[in-house]
């Protein structure tokens, strides 16, 4: 399945937390950064199936609490 890629804005939305917060968690390892040179701000994409979501009011979608941090994502790089 592809994935779903969402702009920074929309990752902060989902998330409940300030586009600084993607930023970091992407810097950190714990979500894949997906380059998109039509993109007029910054080209990164974010994948929402890596994006754990926020706690929202289903009636007014106010923002009860933000998600926890994701883990780091393991790549399978480093040998045991």
């Amino acid at each position: 399945m592809p994935p779903h890629l969402v702009t920074e804005d929309l990752a902060a939305y989902w998330t409940g937390r300030p586009a600084a917060t993607i930023r970091r968690w992407a810097a950190e390892g714990r979500l894949t950064r997906h380059g998109d040179t039509k993109r007029r701000r910054n080209g990164v994409l974010y994948d929402l199936a890596e994006l754990p979501a926020a706690n929202r009011d289903n009636d007014t979608r106010e923002l009860i609490t933000p998600a926890e941090a994701p883990p780091v994502i393991d790549h399978g790089l480093l040998a045991a």
